[in-house]
């Protein structure tokens, strides 16, 4: 889905007239299209296949705000499908004052790992499960041989990590905790994104930051701070090497979806999928 189909997608929702500049404005294009319209967010789902997600996620958020961890919080109307894409409303939050650090990060996974589960399923983290959509996206804008490693490579780390003894009690994970996904506004952190919400090792939340400051050059001493305000570091946990293969496999094969429609995307595919190929832990991935 390229704007142009978004937009059209607002079109028929009745939303992007309602834009006080006349339109949509364009905040960020990946899973989903996400504009800001007037006092709300929209967001906009690839596919039809992502609706119970869409859905999943409004209910997240209703209820980290009952639960009083700040968090954006879902506009009225729930989710829809509109023209075989899901599409969901959000209160825009005010303007960021600073970018997010994994430090303001830490309590915010703090809070969630502290929740019991809610009234409704939560589904395990499956961070592989992506892996099949994406690389049926990318067609042939991949070599089909770095197709086959991936799927061979997602079926490994899929029994390893079902195989995992947990340091920390399952429970509530946000799912992608990525600095990215906090909003430092006025009043401090808050979480946003909230599709990825599952019910599995607490660890998963915790691996993504340890492979930010391996792979994607984040600073030693702000993944430093991050562990401090957690009170843990998950390297130190047995089953971490499992987890950062699977989410490292995960990446890479997302970049793929993007090769079709994207000469930087096919780049950094092929970038990613050596490394993995070449068990080269050292190589720096890049965002495109």
């Amino acid at each position: 889905m390229d704007e142009a189909r978004a937009r059209q997608v607002l079109d028929t929702a009745g939303l992007r007239a309602a834009g006080s500049s006349g339109g949509a404005e364009l905040i960020a294009l990946g899973e989903n299209a996400v504009f800001a319209v007037d006092d709300v967010v929209v967001k906009v789902g690839r596919s039809h296949e992502l609706f119970e997600r869409a859905e999943r996620e409004v209910a997240v958020g209703a209820w980290l705000a009952a639960a009083g961890v700040p968090a954006v919080r879902p506009a009225e109307g729930g989710a829809r499908l509109v023209e075989g894409h899901p599409v969901t409303l959000w209160h825009r939050l005010p303007a960021a004052v600073r970018p997010a650090e994994p430090a303001d990060l830490a309590p915010l996974l703090r809070q969630v790992h502290a929740l019991p589960a809610p009234d409704f399923a939560l589904p395990p983290r499956e961070l592989l499960a992506g892996v099949e959509r994406w690389l049926r996206l990318a067609g042939d804008a991949i070599d089909p041989a770095d197709a086959a490693y991936l799927r061979s490579r997602r079926d490994g780390f899929a029994v390893a990590a079902a195989a995992l003894t947990p340091h920390l009690p399952p429970g509530p994970v946000h799912g992608d905790a990525l600095p990215r996904n906090v909003h430092v506004g006025p009043d401090g952190p808050v979480l946003v994104d909230l599709e990825t919400f599952s019910a599995d090792l607490r660890e998963h939340d915790l691996v993504v930051l340890a492979l930010s400051r391996d792979r994607y050059g984040l600073p030693s001493a702000a993944y430093d701070a991050f562990t401090r305000a957690y009170g843990w570091d998950v390297r130190e946990w047995e089953g971490c090497g499992v987890l950062r293969g699977a989410r490292e496999t995960a990446s890479c094969a997302w970049v793929a979806q993007h090769a079709p429609t994207n000469p930087k995307a096919r780049e950094e595919f092929s970038r990613r999928v050596a490394s993995l190929r070449e068990e080269r832990a050292e190589v720096r991935w890049y965002p495109f």
